[in-house]
């Protein structure tokens, strides 16, 4: 009989990196019964504790990062017919924030090298009813933010940084989330550090912490808890979400440093390849690489889903890179969603995609992905 051929174990896109620190603090809330977001140690001391790690002095714990972004513009304001202008590549969660108060996203198109929003796009589509810029750490990288700062202190702008996917990210030696009026994060198994599902809001400001604070609690009054002091949300994150952050928490430089070394062997292996555009970091940057996330150029452009494909072939997993908002078919009858508007956004959305880059990627699954993903660009 011959042997059955040999199955290679599949390459994840990414898996939460968890262990015994981990398991003793969910299990201590376990024990004490303080699993809601009433009770417990661990939410006051995740929400000081990861305030103090951004460089900001308030931090508000929310149950996921869409629930933040909600919060921050609740807090700031934002309101039906204001216009924020948001980077049009992001996970669309950037936008539903948006449209939750009935304000007006504006797509604003990327940069070609990091992906971000670009700057230099600002200005012109600030008019007289732009109350707000939501920037996009994408992938890791910290958006240009001296410029932004610029035009929003020209026009009396708020800016909220959608930190989802940056974690410890620099720019000029600041992490993100303490640049502008709130920073956002998102605590999603795939992310950085995670608490499963869960958020953050990251601010200088007491008094936006505590509008956001009683927003994401119901806006219960006081002294009489049930005499409400505006119209709330139920975004609270769980002590026992909490309890798992303060461990992810203490291992975030590691898990940073091992992303970095990811990208790392990724960009020895892969800088020779023709036709495909890595990851850059400028230099007012400190990159952390939440996704290795690739476009195909030139002649290859086309074949994304199919290069996709052949990778599944072979047990890697991947994904695609996000649909930008002005190319969404829910948005298109909206004035403000033009398909053409963004043409740097729409190329990246339809070639990239991003390798498998969780912390627990090994050099040899890097060896492997590299191994698989240059036969088959040379197999045309």
């Amino acid at each position: 009989m011959n042997p059955s051929p040999t199955v290679a174990i599949p390459i994840p896109v990414s898996r939460p990196v968890l262990g015994d620190l981990e398991l003793e603090y969910v299990t201590r809330a376990l024990g004490e019964g303080a699993v809601s977001g009433f009770c417990g140690d661990y939410l006051a001391r995740f929400e000081a504790e990861f305030a103090a790690f951004c460089g900001t002095a308030h931090g508000v714990a929310a149950s996921s990062g869409t629930a933040a972004l909600h919060l921050a513009l609740l807090a700031l304001s934002i309101g039906p017919g204001d216009e924020v202008l948001v980077s049009t590549l992001t996970n669309m969660a950037t936008f539903f924030a948006v449209l939750y108060q009935r304000a007006i996203p504006i797509p604003i198109d990327v940069e070609e090298d990091t992906w971000n929003i670009d700057p230099a796009l600002l200005e012109r589509r600030v008019t007289p009813r732009t109350r707000a810029i939501v920037v996009v750490h994408l992938f890791g990288h910290p958006v240009d933010m001296d410029p932004v700062m610029e035009v929003a202190r020209r026009h009396g702008l708020k800016v909220v940084e959608d930190c989802a996917q940056a974690h410890g990210a620099l720019y000029k030696g600041r992490r993100v989330g303490s640049i502008g009026d709130v920073g956002c994060f998102s605590f999603y198994a795939n992310k950085i550090i995670t608490t499963g599902e869960g958020g953050m809001i990251t601010t200088r400001n007491r008094r936006l912490a505590d509008r956001a604070r009683s927003l994401k609690n119901l806006a219960f009054g006081q002294p009489n808890k049930f005499m409400h002091t505006e119209v709330g949300f139920n975004y609270r994150m769980t002590n026992l979400q909490a309890a798992l952050g303060c461990a992810q928490l203490q291992r975030i430089d590691a898990l940073i440093e091992q992303k970095r070394q990811i990208a790392r062997w990724y960009g020895e292996q892969l800088s020779e390849l023709r036709n495909l555009k890595l990851p850059v970091e400028k230099s007012y940057a400190k990159n952390v690489y939440w996704m290795y996330h690739v476009e195909l150029t030139g002649a290859d452009a086309y074949r994304r889903d199919a290069v996709m494909r052949a990778l599944a072939d072979e047990g890697i997993e991947t994904r695609q890179g996000f649909v930008p908002a002005n190319l969404q078919r829910i948005f298109q009858r909206e004035p403000w969603a033009r398909a053409s508007s963004c043409p740097k956004a729409n190329r990246a959305s339809g070639s990239s995609f991003y390798l498998p880059s969780g912390c627990s990627t090994s050099a040899a699954d890097v060896q492997r992905v590299t191994t698989a993903l240059r036969q088959i660009l040379e197999s045309r």
